[in-house]
Parts: structure tokens; C-alpha cells; sequence
């Protein structure tokens, strides 16, 4: 499935909610790992505010990818930020969105 990148060269970026592990099932506690590395992966919170508007989105990234530490307020840069939509269909119940992924978030000092 294509993906798109996002341009962020104007926008300024803070982590909103700090680093968690991703999972594939809550129930066994699996953790999701990247298919192509095969790092473990995670997910951090970022508020991305650009031309008076701001968002919080869900970015999913190598636990190779950022430093420990990270906590909320935190202003970051963001390199390799892609967007890509996705559809399911469990129970009978269609869902769609857009997932977001990055190579590498560090702390801006």
C-alpha cells in the first residue's frame, strides 16, 4: 500500500504523550516488530502545529528510532514522518483510517 510523506519543515512538533510499546494483541501482549528491520516498535503521541492549526497524532516508530526519555512538552524533530490510509473488517464492522510512521524522533536541545 503507497504512502505519502509529510513535510514538516514549517510546522513545530512536541511529544504529547511519551513512548509505549506497540502491541499486535493486548491480550497476549505481543509486541509489533518492524518487518523489515525487525526492531521492536512503538508509538508516541506528537501535537504537530503548523499555520495556526494543530493536530496530536499517533506515530508509530522503531524503539531504535528515539532516545529514552522523551516526556510530554518535549519540543522534537522528526525525520521520515509518512502517512498511509488503511481498512479492516472485523465482526462485520468496516474501520478505516490513516496510520502514521517515522524513522527517528529526537530531542531538540
Amino acid at each position: 500500500m503507497p504512502s505519502f510523506k509529510i513535510d514538516l519543515s514549517t510546522a513545530v512538533v512536541f511529544v504529547a504523550t511519551p513512548p509505549v510499546p506497540k502491541l499486535v494483541s493486548k491480550q497476549t501482549g505481543e509486541r509489533a516488530m518492524d518487518r523489515e528491520t525487525g526492531a521492536p516498535l512503538s508509538t508516541v503521541g506528537l501535537m504537530i502545529s503548523d499555520e495556526g492549526e494543530a493536530n496530536l497524532h499517533q506515530v508509530t516508530i522503531p524503539e531504535t528510532g528515539y532516545s529514552e526519555g522523551l516526556k510530554p512538552g518535549f519540543p522534537v524533530t522528526v525525520v521520515g514522518l509518512k502517512a498511509r490510509d488503511w481498512e479492516n473488517t472485523f465482526n462485520g464492522q468496516t474501520r478505516h483510517g490513516i496510520s502514521f510512521r517515522a524513522t527517528a524522533i529526537t530531542a531538540m536541545v
